[in-house]
């Protein structure tokens, strides 16, 4: 039963649909009864009525019930413009060294990254969402000298970590075994990335680190790419039970084909699931706070310890009350190391340390040790706050707060044939339709938020994000770090490319496939694939219901 303030939200939408945002029913507008409920992707709590280029940057039904849409407003001013590097002020604190300088560079208009060119990377560009990674090939662990996410940029008088002009990207061509061709002659594109960075582009090694693994001399670490995803929804996702994802873990561990055979041909990742539930190594799901959920490498959860309360330190290195340290690389010291010893940082950071503080707060930053000073500045785990817990209040009721938009043209035959062929032939096992969200408690592993009325809150709705939950191996050519990666839940990324501007829709986790057909084909480019059979059932349909299903997708 909707609420009150639910019809009027529909009765606006209905307005707003009949004249700039497009018509949700695919031909005459239909009543709202007449409306499926996947058309609510959000459920009533979590979904917006625009598919204008704002269609991501939408308050969700919740804020306004819960009387936040004020904070919503000032935490979408936070994180819409650059960080700068000036002492005090609303969006200062930039740096020493950072990744990007803004929310927005890696999610144009909230949306995903967008795709990456051929050339030099150019990590300034705003809508670069498409992060580096550079890690050993044989462990798999990321190099030491880097952070995980490493920094291209430097405040004076500190250097880059990497020296993004010598960054380069050159896109590749894959065939399959179809010859990227279906029966019906029609043909597709499989292209991947190949990234190169020289060891002259690693800052250290320029001040004479030498890596003891060997790697950066000898230039045999392997460089891939990660795309952001969009930011709205993901309140949406932390209000699904731990429960509920416990047992999709251990249905998919039990699944067999009519055969017998496992229905995943890798299983499940053993970091997360070894005959049970995985609370053990790297990647470990405490039990206080349940199974992880966000990030490919299903790293973070939940939201107020997730991507979005990371990045906005990580990224950008704006210190706050809960995060006084700054992200350098893996090891913690080794750029604090080289940097210390680097004549020109010395000889400008009395200039830039006397900005930030006072000898009064932090004599151990003003002693006559030059390179002492900056060592222990960059390490110190005790630095100014720059962003105000009320501005990271703000930031994060915005991030919980973003709403989906709902699907579009549901009433078309042809995305109805679509979503039916999207379950025939498997796409809906992985990509799991719809999941129905728990009371929502509001949790912080951090401590920093400790009442439910923090934040906004989705209890008890019927979503339709399109995922698991669950990693998956899909063994393409040059694939993700480890291989395993979590769905991508694929709601609203139909609209990436109005709301972005991108060319394409950038989608699998380094932009690889530029549309729906090349991202389903590289779900079988390799017979060891999970979604080999999936893949082979689509190759086989007849091009009208191909274009039905990816009609459908980009629909949801």
């Amino acid at each position: 039963m909707k609420n009150s303030s639910l019809f009027i939200v529909l009765a606006m939408s209905a307005f707003i649909g009949m004249t700039s945002c497009g018509d949700p029913g695919g031909g005459s507008n239909p009543p709202s009864n007449e409306l499926p409920e996947w058309y609510y992707t959000g459920g009533e709590l979590g979904t917006s009525f625009l598919t204008a280029s704002t269609c991501f940057r939408q308050p969700t039904p919740a804020v306004d019930e819960s009387g936040m849409g004020q904070a919503f407003n000032q935490g979408d001013q936070i994180v819409e413009k650059p960080f700068n590097t000036m002492p005090t002020g609303t969006r200062s604190g930039l740096g020493p060294i950072y990744v990007r300088s803004s929310c927005q560079h890696c999610h144009p208009a909230y949306s995903h990254g967008e795709s990456v060119p051929e050339g030099t990377y150019d990590a300034a560009e705003m809508g670069n969402g498409t992060l580096l990674v550079v890690y050993n090939p044989t462990t798999e662990a990321y190099v030491p000298w880097l952070a995980g996410m490493p920094q291209l940029f430097g405040a004076e008088p500190f250097k880059a970590p990497l020296d993004p002009d010598m960054i380069t990207v050159t896109w590749k061509v894959a065939t399959d075994r179809h010859g990227n061709t279906f029966a019906d002659g029609e043909r597709y594109e499989l292209r991947y990335p190949e990234v190169k960075i020289p060891k002259e582009a690693v800052y250290v090694y320029n001040q004479g680190y030498r890596d003891p693994d060997g790697l950066l001399e000898s230039e045999t670490y392997v460089v891939g790419l990660e795309n952001t995803i969009g930011v709205y929804g993901t309140g949406l996702l932390d209000a699904i039970t731990d429960e509920d994802i416990i047992a999709q873990y251990r249905k998919e561990a039990n699944d067999k084909t009519p055969d017998g055979q496992p229905m995943l041909r890798n299983g499940l990742n053993p970091a997360f699931w070894n005959g049970g539930f995985q609370t053990t190594g790297y990647y470990k799901n405490d039990p206080q706070w349940g199974p992880k959920r966000f990030t490919y490498a299903l790293t973070r959860g939940p939201i107020l310890d997730a991507a979005g309360a990371n990045a906005i330190w990580n990224i950008t290195n704006v210190t706050r009350s809960d995060r006084k340290s700054h992200y350098l690389d893996l090891n913690g010291t080794i750029y604090a190391e080289y940097a210390s010893k680097d004549p020109e940082v010395q000889a400008g950071f009395e200039k830039y340390i006397s900005q930030i503080t006072t000898e009064d707060e932090h004599p151990e930053w003003f002693t006559d040790d030059k390179q002492q000073n900056v060592y222990d500045y960059l390490t110190s785990k005790n630095l100014p706050v720059e962003m105000t817990d009320a501005e990271y209040t703000q930031v994060m009721v915005w991030h919980r707060g973003l709403a989906v938009p709902a699907a579009r043209n549901v009433n078309s035959e042809t995305v109805k044939r679509g979503k039916e062929l999207f379950s025939q032939i498997g796409c809906d096992y992985c990509h799991r339709p719809t999941w129905t969200t728990g009371p929502d408690e509001v949790r912080d592993p951090n401590g920093f938020f400790k009442s439910q009325s923090d934040m906004p809150r989705y209890p008890y709705q019927k979503i339709w994000p399109y995922t698991d939950m669950v990693q998956h191996k899909l063994c393409m050519v040059n694939d993700i770090r480890t291989g395993w990666c979590r769905t991508t839940p694929l709601w609203g990324r139909g609209l990436h490319r109005k709301a972005s501007g991108d060319s394409y829709d950038a989608r699998l986790h380094d932009t690889r496939a530029r549309n729906v057909i090349e991202a389903i084909m590289w779900h079988g480019y390799s017979e060891q694939s999970d979604a080999y059979y999936v893949t082979e059932k689509f190759y086989e349909l007849p091009k009208a219901d191909r274009d039905a299903i990816v009609e459908f997708i980009n629909s949801i």
